[in-house]
């Protein structure tokens, strides 16, 4: 398999995802601005859509964090990271993956760190939507280790999403339930070693 990134990008929520399912993989970092892989190849020619992830594997290229980090979970059932499919718990992981991707990656911090939204807009998304999405955070999390019964892959986007905070000017420090949290996802050896490598990317 290879994985299509951009460092500290959703895409990082793959490769932890990876790591914690002791799957072997490439790595191939993509310039999103250009749409260009390091060796100057077009992107396009992989993913049309021109986003990360894309993960090649023997059946073709995947795309959209949450088919891929199921993909990644369900290759390696012994790791935990997803229940099985057509359980209750995997509706709920399917569940959350959404939420993440829908009402905090897309609607908050796609928007804020586009640099074609007005400064009006990233100011709105950033003190007006982010608050409501980390009330529904810390909510569900105050108590809990993980968004589920155990680590899946879920965290490993929450986390991901999580590093995004302070870029765009909200102290993590301010929820402390999630602070904590992020905390706890960082220590895990994968995800630690996933954000080392991409952090000296950057």
């Amino acid at each position: 398999m290879d994985l299509y990134f951009a460092p500290l990008s959703c895409s990082l929520a793959t490769r932890i995802a990876l790591y914690e399912a002791g799957l072997a993989a490439g790595f191939h970092q993509v310039t999103l601005s250009t749409k260009r892989l390091a060796d100057g190849s077009d992107y396009l020619a992989i993913n049309p859509k021109g986003q990360v992830p894309a993960l090649l594997t023997p059946a073709g290229v995947l795309t959209e964090g949450p088919a891929v980090l199921q993909y990644v979970a369900d290759l390696a059932p012994q790791a935990g990271l997803a229940p099985p499919a057509g359980s209750w718990a995997r509706a709920q992981l399917q569940q959350w993956l959404n939420y993440i991707s829908s009402e905090v990656h897309k609607a908050v911090f796609y928007m804020a760190f586009n640099p074609a939204s007005p400064a009006e807009v990233r100011a709105f998304v950033r003190d007006a939507l982010l608050p409501v999405r980390y009330r529904h955070l810390s909510a569900h999390l105050d108590g809990r280790e993980f968004l589920l019964d155990g680590f899946s892959v879920a965290d490993a986007y929450l986390f991901t999403t999580l590093n995004w905070a302070a870029p765009v000017g909200v102290a993590l420090a301010e929820w402390p339930v999630l602070a904590a949290y992020h905390a706890r996802i960082a220590a895990r050896p994968a995800v630690a070693r996933a954000f080392a490598e991409e952090l000296a990317l950057r």
